[in-house]
């Protein structure tokens, strides 16, 4: 059902989405890492799989530890430029470095676990594995409540606590936080820990709608970089928005231009969302969330 396959999507850019906004706010690093972290989180829940037969479902709480280490450790390679103010296209090849840096190392594990089980593992899914309800997918509703308990559990975090009050606050403003006695540096390395973090749970859950290979990371950074640039990067509420709008768009305008036009419009899905993404850079170049909609509306009811 391409409404349900669309949803998951989303349920998982909105993830991978989330952690970029959040690292680009707090650091201006435009990470291009992002979705090989997920990558790795999915090839760690297929070991879990293969060697110990941990349903992978079961390895999302380990896939989130191993993604918060992956995150501490792109943040620690990172922070010498960032103390010597590196530009941000310093910094945006610094972590294209990391991601093929990630890249190498997924494909020579791949070739490992292969060798080990085995049986070829540079490709898999796990379609197979997973269970349904009235007709629907579990990982519709596994990814849903992930979303969702994710999205409240960050939500306590900001509004109910004095780390996210000062984590909001070096948000914001990071030089006049750094003057109120807020440790800014801790809330800079929480920020790419919770990053991959996230990552690593969206990892774990995306091989149950698409087949994994070593550079799909590098494929689905472009809807991730596209879902947080419309909804807007300096809001984190913006990955949410144009995360449901990039997965929505991209998989159901994708599905009807290859059912009008044939199945091979299905490999230029990317497009849409690069389309999208122009688009809202023309319109609102600080995406949605950056909108001023209360004078849009004056000016719409003026006319």
């Amino acid at each position: 059902m391409i409404i349900e396959g669309a949803i998951i999507y989303s349920n998982l850019l909105v993830l991978l989405a989330l952690g970029l906004t959040l690292t680009y706010i707090t650091t201006n690093v435009p990470n291009f890492a992002q979705g090989s972290y997920a990558i790795v989180g999915s090839y760690v829940a297929l070991t879990l799989l293969k060697l110990f037969g941990i349903c992978p479902y079961l390895s999302l709480p380990v896939l989130f530890i191993v993604g918060a280490i992956v995150g501490l450790l792109t943040y620690l390679s990172l922070k010498p430029l960032i103390k010597r103010n590196a530009s941000v296209e310093m910094l945006m090849i610094a972590t294209l470095a990391i991601d093929l840096i990630l890249l190498g190392v997924i494909g020579a594990y791949s070739e490992v676990l292969s060798q080990i089980v085995g049986s070829t593992q540079a490709k898999f899914v796990f379609a197979n594995l997973d269970f349904s309800i009235f007709g629907f997918r579990g990982i519709l509703f596994v990814s849903t409540l992930v979303v969702i308990l994710l999205l409240f559990g960050l939500y306590l975090l900001l509004y109910k606590t004095k780390f996210g009050i000062a984590l909001r606050a070096s948000m914001e403003n990071p030089s006049l936080a750094q003057t109120m006695g807020i440790d800014v540096e801790k809330t800079r390395l929480f920020s790419w820990i919770l990053s991959g973090a996230l990552a690593g749970v969206a990892g774990g859950l995306l091989p149950f709608m698409q087949e994994i290979v070593p550079a799909t990371g590098d494929l689905i950074i472009i809807s991730i970089f596209a879902a947080s640039i419309v909804g807007g990067l300096r809001h984190i509420s913006g990955a949410l928005i144009g995360g449901y709008i990039i997965g929505i768009s991209e998989s159901l305008i994708t599905y009807y231009l290859a059912m009008a036009f044939g199945a091979g419009f299905l490999v230029y899905g990317k497009v849409v969302s690069l389309i999208i993404m122009i688009a809202t850079l023309l319109i609102a170049p600080y995406g949605i969330t950056g909108v001023d909609w209360k004078k849009v509306r004056k000016r719409l009811f003026s006319q």
